[in-house]
């Protein structure tokens, strides 16, 4: 059904207006960053509330007229799980955009969620703190962050954003607002509704602000840079760093032929040019001292492994560098992306997974560029539609898109075989959502339909993300 004459005219009272309802305006509101644009569609509207009264005003609306509402970031998701209902409506965090408390005795750092990671790094910094997790883009919100859980390189050592937030302000599908957690560390009251949100893709309710707890700055970065004959060799070596008691900030593996994507795009150059893949480590701690004695053992473990050299960098600049490129992998193979895999697995099964899939290559005759975060388990597969030869891409292979649905299912049947999950860090969103089945036993998504349930009774929170729109809403007219 359209949106009645009541909600339009409710909606605009409660934002004062801002309300977008222009078809070219709303274009941009109907995906997110998923390469292809096989999950896009325009919602009704797009409502910005500038507080978290705005906000619950217009989610009470959209419960009492049954219209679906999804929450919106900065739109840079890559599982379509910001993509609008039909006949729904989207809200946006944008301006959401304050900072609202900065706390340097206990800590913490209270945003809106529409702050972006960028600013969030900012105002960090100004405290003399830090805020680890660095999921990617400097673009994307802090809110969306938390609603998707969001991860990054230095997972291994810090966890992901789950790790870091204290509190929550979460606006219901009633329209309620509940505040959880706070400044403090410890809680036995009640059930964690904190980590019930994070991570939700905006199913539960609507994130408005977020608490996070901060650490102190560390004193030295190093980066080092080993390259080896194979990526097999190159993520063996990931083991005997942990046995050797050291724990790296952040550890990457990369084959060559992905990296040279990413030098044509920037025009610059990785540092080693010898073997096949490479391991890019970060290391950080206390002072020079802590770090000189990490990247030593390290490169003690790493020549053991086979590494053919060593590069050891603490220049700030030749760090961004090397960063920048490794950062850069995504946009440098987008362009023939049909779809990237976020899968985790434990990570004594990640050799043998890369393995697979460079069976799973030959076996097709496809190309599945492929690189990853070695020490939490995290690995990024690309369907791509043409071979990748010397940093270049071919032209379309005229079955792409079946060998794709091969490859993908090929994927997650050896995931779940190797105990891991075909999200680590993505979310499910609609690009998942059919496979989700396969990964969880009927037990658990029963209970994971359960609380959907019973905290969004109506199903309007960001129908058909996890389950299908029929499952949420009880089978009712309105989506």
């Amino acid at each position: 059904m359209p949106l009645s004459a009541t909600w339009w005219r409710k909606a605009r009272e409660i934002v004062e207006g801002r309300v977008v309802s222009d078809p070219e305006t709303l274009k941009p509101y109907g995906r997110d960053e998923f390469p292809l644009n096989v999950y896009e569609s325009a919602p009704e509207a797009v409502v910005k509330p500038i507080d978290e009264n705005e906000t619950a005003q217009i989610v009470r609306l959209c419960s009492s007229e049954n219209v679906p509402l999804t929450v919106r970031g900065a739109g840079t998701g890559l599982a379509a799980g910001c993509v609008p209902s039909p006949r729904g409506i989207v809200l946006s965090t944008e301006l959401l955009n304050k900072v609202i408390d900065t706390d340097p005795a206990n800590r913490t750092i209270t945003v809106q969620a529409g702050v972006t990671l960028r600013k969030l790094y900012e105002e960090v910094e100004k405290m003399s703190l830090y805020f680890p997790p660095h999921p990617g883009d400097e673009g994307a919100f802090i809110g969306g962050a938390a609603a998707a859980n969001a991860g990054g390189a230095r997972a291994v050592k810090y966890g992901t954003v789950r790790r870091f937030v204290l509190g929550l302000q979460v606006v219901l599908a009633s329209g309620d607002t509940l505040e959880l957690g706070g400044k403090f560390i410890k809680s036995s009251t009640g059930y964690d509704l904190i980590d019930l949100m994070i991570g939700s893709e905006g199913t539960l309710g609507v994130i408005t602000r977020v608490t996070l707890g901060l650490l102190p700055q560390v004193g030295s970065v190093q980066t080092l840079v080993a390259p080896f004959r194979s990526v097999e060799q190159a993520i063996g070596a990931v083991p005997a760093m942990f046995a050797r008691g050291i724990l790296p900030c952040a550890v990457e593996f990369v084959g060559h032929s992905v990296i040279r994507c990413a030098e044509r795009l920037l025009n610059k150059s990785w540092p080693v040019a010898d073997g096949t893949a490479s391991l890019m480590i970060i290391i950080d701690g206390r002072n020079q001292e802590d770090t000189d004695a990490q990247a030593e053992a390290l490169g003690g473990v790493l020549d053991s492994a086979g590494a053919l050299d060593v590069l050891i960098t603490d220049s700030r600049q030749r760090q961004a560098e090397i960063l920048e490129i490794r950062s850069m992998l995504y946009e440098a193979l987008r362009p023939a992306t049909v779809e990237m895999f976020d899968i985790c697995v434990p990570r004594s099964e990640i050799a043998g997974h890369v393995l697979f899939v460079q069976g799973l290559e030959e076996r097709l005759g496809v190309s599945i560029p492929t690189y990853g975060h070695a020490a939490d388990g995290n690995v990024h597969s690309h369907c791509v539609r043409g071979l990748l030869l010397d940093g270049a891409f071919g032209p379309d292979l005229p079955d792409w898109r079946e060998s794709s649905r091969e490859v993908r299912d090929a994927i997650y049947q050896d995931v779940v075989k190797r105990k891991g999950v075909i999200s680590g860090e993505h979310g499910i969103g609609l690009a998942k959502k059919e496979h989700l089945a396969r990964n969880l036993s009927p037990a658990h998504l029963g209970a994971l339909r359960s609380i959907k349930s019973a905290l969004d009774p109506n199903g309007i929170l960001n129908p058909g993300k996890i389950f299908d729109i029929e499952e949420e809403r009880g089978g009712k007219n309105g989506a």
